[in-house]
């Protein structure tokens, strides 16, 4: 899965002698390794630290004269790239003659270790800082190394604010007496490496900022390191730390509250403005910037952390709670910035549908408004980057809807991670109707997940729905609680010392409260947040449901017309085989017909047969640490119910219009559901709530390619045109893409591709959650063709065609022949349906999906 990792290979390590890759990591063949001269600086700093131990152990980088980089050769230099790799690599030869590589920087995605300890009684101690110490090593077997043992895929601790040691350091550093605890923030900043003109930019940059915000600049500390123990390519990696002092003692005082969110602004647009300048992965990254946490991470073993920052050693080092966390990444080139624990939260597991949250995250961006930020909530967006990991583009999510919505910290992660609660008997009814009322703002990140999180008053844990990454917890009589992905983390804790032991639950939450000082129940904590608004009278009120209207309209579609039928047939590609294969054991029995494991024939590129585009696409597997589900027995957390249509603001107050939404409870639509979209408008109260425009997603037989490029930019124009409506009109909250006019002057555009234009040109404007997406579609006829058309984007399908290809069947008598019963088309229609729910569901547990408004658009 990983070509290059880190440099090791790089610059003029290496004499001559043949080196390649090898599971993931460089191995050199030939002459000996010598040092360049950067490498050779350090070592040589190493040993003069070793020398003078009033050093500290850290390391000294000496002085040095540069010449100011501008920011492109600066990007060039970018220690992170996979670019920079291969063009040294290749001794910047033709970069059209670099060898392609299979690292995808939007498929960062970890398993690793996960833990974290506190003092209920918020009591700061240096028992809480070893425990954690001592608990990231005793996980170092959840952590990855490269061929060196000694470089690490990351590890790191996130701690509440040491008070007193920031304290007596400031004094150091600056000069300047620390204002009261929680008056201040710091932060630790990495800086690219060696470069002073860079690192005096980026200074100013947050400087200046922080000034803007009425914010008090307190100073900057370089952060002791001794990296004597790094192994090759954390070393060459490696950044410049120093630690940045802020004031809430400016120009205006701000509330705790507000100053999170102030310092969180200062924090988005420095990584903006750093990135605009130097480039995405430039080795500029704010560790964390609060009053609350610091984190102390890097590119690093587990026994690493507390030996490379000579702060945590310090024994005047004191917390009353830490989160910690052991990397082990997978398609992944390991980074200083990637490790974690981030800024709220540390998780061990892998977003499944990470590029479906993207996506629906920046289309967002459009709709998203904070009632602090106001007109300047873009100043905080993108929430989600191809360049952080899934555990990355998580936080960030995480932290914009606890910062920038009036939100809780465990509300937004019950909204992210919801329990199963659609078919589940033992789930109250408020808090039914709470996940019911919040998804329709967001869709579940969906995946084997165990998330610890913690913003300084709450710390705690949760476990995805379907239980996939164990966790226990302890609770002692000294009132500490420690929690983690392994038991025996701390041998030290004998049982007699233990008040309470017990494992995290599917679903559950593990929660601290240090305000009330106590562990705050799941059952309790869930209650109090789905009892703060009445979420169930706003769901009984708003939503619409599409079962219900379509009984009460009384529409019915037209009779088929079967003389055509034939035709028709041929031209969305159906075969003798995959009716009398495929469709009629569907319709008849309700599931797919059972055959044997492979297919022999072509794959769809190779084939000199012309294929349906659907066929062009493979399902995924979940392999290794992702384990699939079992949609039969596992019944309970799967679901296919999604509310479709427009959304809300994400970051604003919970209020009734949020789920004036279309509930969808099958995402295969009758004949009779498709007509009611179609023809008619749902009205409430006298005002319009859900209309539907219908596109025509045929083009001219004869005009080729071009023809059909034309139809694919009228139908994106005309869909985004019919979502915004005209002049004082309210635009539509729905497009139905049809190919119903094909025939032998209209040729019908593949559905997939018709789908798959206009939700991308969607997203890419901002406007997909306007509306929703249907197709009213021919070639959708097997489980895989739903599969690709859902995963692409659209919101529910009717499948025409192979309802008439049905009906002509069992007019025909073939449905009799071949089961030796009568049915009504009604009733093979039914059926039909149910096989292919049941299909959808194999194909997303197959990938570790457990909902399809997770799977929809997740590509």
């Amino acid at each position: 899965d990983r070509q290059f990792v880190g440099r090791s290979f790089l610059e003029d390590r290496t004499e001559e002698g043949p080196q390649f890759a090898k599971a993931g990591r460089t191995v050199m063949l030939g002459p000996a390794r010598r040092l360049s001269g950067r490498t050779a600086r350090r070592a040589a700093v190493r040993t003069a630290s070793k020398k003078n131990p009033s050093s500290g152990g850290g390391h000294i980088r000496p002085a040095r004269s540069f010449a100011r980089p501008s920011p492109t050769s600066w990007i060039q230099s970018a220690p992170y790239t996979t670019e920079r790799i291969l063009s040294l690599r290749m001794k910047e030869k033709d970069a059209s003659k670099l060898p392609k590589t299979v690292y995808d920087a939007s498929r960062e995605t970890e398993n690793c270790g996960v833990g974290l300890c506190a003092s209920l009684k918020s009591v700061a101690s240096r028992k809480v800082v070893e425990d954690a110490d001592e608990m990231l090593i005793r996980m170092s077997h959840r952590g990855g190394v490269g061929c060196c043992p000694a470089s690490g895929d990351g590890a790191g601790m996130l701690f509440g604010m040491p008070d007193a040691f920031m304290r007596s350091k400031a004094k150091e550093a600056f000069g300047i007496e620390l204002p009261p605890a929680g008056e201040y923030a710091v932060a630790n900043v990495f800086f690219p490496p060696e470069n002073p003109e860079v690192l005096q930019d980026c200074k100013a940059t947050m400087e200046r900022l922080t000034r803007q915000r009425g914010l008090n600049v307190l100073g900057w500390r370089p952060v002791p390191v001794d990296n004597s123990m790094l192994g090759q390519d954390p070393l060459d990696s490696e950044p410049d730390t120093e630690q940045f002092f802020v004031g809430n003692n400016g120009s205006k005082k701000l509330s705790p509250r507000d100053f999170e969110r102030e310092l969180f602004r200062i924090r988005k647009m420095a990584e903006e403005e750093a990135a605009s300048m130097l480039g995405p992965e430039s080795g500029f990254y704010i560790n964390s910037l609060s009053s609350q946490t610091i984190t102390y991470k890097g590119q690093l073993t587990p026994e690493q952390v507390s030996q490379y920052y000579l702060d945590i050693k310090d024994p005047t080092f004191i917390t009353h709670l830490s989160l910690v966390h052991s990397r082990f990444s997978t398609n992944t080139f390991p980074s200083w910035e990637r490790a974690q624990p981030v800024r709220m939260m540390c998780h061990n597991g892998e977003i499944n549908t990470l590029r479906g949250n993207k996506n629906w995250m920046f289309s967002r961006g459009g709709l998203m408004a904070s009632d602090y930020f106001g007109n300047d909530t873009h100043q905080l967006l993108p929430a989600t980057s191809d360049n952080m990991s899934d555990s990355g583009n998580f936080d960030s999510v995480l932290e914009l809807m606890a910062k920038g919505s009036e939100r809780s910290l465990p509300e937004a992660v019950m909204m992210m991670i919801p329990e199963a609660w659609q078919d589940n008997p033992n789930l109250s009814e408020s808090k039914k109707s709470f996940y019911e009322y919040n998804s329709c703002l967001m869709e579940p990140w969906d995946g084997p997940a165990m998330v610890a999180f913690t913003d300084g008053r709450y710390i705690g844990a949760t476990l995805d729905r379907n239980g996939l990454r164990p966790s226990r917890y302890y609770v002692t009589k000294d009132d500490h609680v420690i929690l983690s992905s392994e038991i025996g983390v701390i041998p030290e804790l004998k049982d007699e010392d233990v008040k309470i032991k017990h494992r995290l639950e599917p679903g559950k939450m593990f929660l601290v409260d240090f305000e009330t000082e106590r562990i705050v129940p799941d059952d309790e904590i869930k209650e109090q947040i789905a009892s703060l608004n009445p979420y169930a009278d706003w769901v009984d009120e708003c939503m619409i449901d599409l079962e219900k209207w379509t009984a009460e309209s009384g529409v019915q579609s037209a009779p088929f017309d079967f003389s055509t039928t034939s035709r028709k047939l041929n031209s969305f590609g159906y075969t003798g085989e995959r009716l009398e294969m495929l469709l009629l054991p569907m319709s008849i029995g309700g599931k797919e017909a059972l055959g044997s494991m492979g297919n022999d024939s072509a794959l769809a590129v190779l084939s000199e047969k012309p294929r349906q585009v659907n066929e062009y696409f493979k399902q995924l597997f979940a392999q290794v640490t992702n384990p699939p589900i079992d949609p039969i027995r596992e019944e309970i957390v799967m679901s296919l119910v999604c509310p479709v249509g427009p959304e809300g603001n994400l970051l604003a107050d919970p209020a009734k219009e949020h789920c004036r939404r279309l509930n969808v409870r099958h995402p295969v639509l009758t004949l009779n559901e498709m007509e009611t979209l179609k023809s008619q408008v749902y009205m409430d109260n006298g005002k319009k709530a859900f209309s539907a425009h219908v596109i025509d997603c045929t083009f001219q037989v004869g005009s080729g390619p071009d023809g059909m490029l034309q139809a694919l930019e009228r139908i994106c124009d005309e869909a985004a045109d019919a979502i915004q409506g005209g002049i004082g009109e309210s635009g539509a909250e729905a497009v139905i893409l049809s190919d119903r006019l094909a025939g032998p002057d209209r040729m019908a555009l593949p559905s997939l591709i018709s789908v798959g234009a206009v939700h991308q040109h969607l997203l890419k404007t901002k406007q997909r959650p306007k509306a929703a997406i249907f197709a009213e579609a021919g070639d959708c006829k097997e489980v895989h063709d739903y599969a690709t058309t859902f995963g692409y984007g659209c919101d529910g399908v009717c499948p025409y065609m192979a309802y008439e290809a049905l009906s002509k069947m069992n007019a025909d008598g073939l449905v009799e022949a071949k089961s030796k019963k009568t049915f009504a088309d009604e009733e093979l229609h039914t059926n039909y349906r149910k096989a292919v729910a049941k299909g959808l569901l194999k194909v997303m547990s197959k990938m570790g999906i457990s909902t399809l408004q997770s799977y929809k658009g997740a590509q």
